[in-house]
């Protein structure tokens, strides 16, 4: 069985897809695509089957990564699928909460896999600079690498 992992921010063309581009690379250099798998989603649907925004794309092509996934929205029925469902900031964590109302579903914030820093939020670089996607990037690296050394110990590593 599989360990599924759901990155979800607002539009799922920033964040989340970076999240799921950056932690399959993690899982392949691994070696445990057989045991843990990835996927995004958005709160909104306001950009349901469109790619990642070209910034994120180039960002991640910058740093040997593909992004392909194309926007969805996070459904109710994520709730049973996915083991591990992650939240890029407090807002979509809010919202994902009130979409899980009577669910005993545990919903992370992505930054909470490591060390504890001031903000937990990943910041959304939709509407700032290209740094903004860089950091975005360095802050994805670090943080899924936290969160799949936090699940091999369910997969017996």
């Amino acid at each position: 069985m599989k360990i599924k992992v759901l990155f979800v921010c607002l539009g799922n063309i920033c964040r989340s897809p970076m999240a799921e581009g950056v932690f399959n690379s993690h899982i392949e250099k691994a070696k445990l695509n057989q045991w843990i798998e990835a996927d995004s989603a958005g709160t909104s649907g306001y950009h349901i089957g469109e790619l990642a925004d070209p910034r994120m794309r180039k960002t991640a092509l910058e740093h040997g990564i593909e992004l392909t996934h194309k926007a969805r929205q996070f459904e109710t029925n994520d709730l049973l699928i996915f083991d591990y469902i992650i939240a890029m900031d407090h807002i979509n964590l809010s919202d994902l909460n009130r979409l899980a109302a009577g669910s005993s579903k545990t919903i992370y914030l992505m930054r909470s896999f490591g060390p504890s820093p001031d903000n937990l939020d990943i910041p959304d670089p939709y509407y700032g600079e290209s740094d903004g996607f860089e950091e975005v990037y360095q802050l994805l690296n670090e943080y899924t690498a936290f969160l799949l050394e936090n699940i091999k110990p369910r997969i017996g590593i």
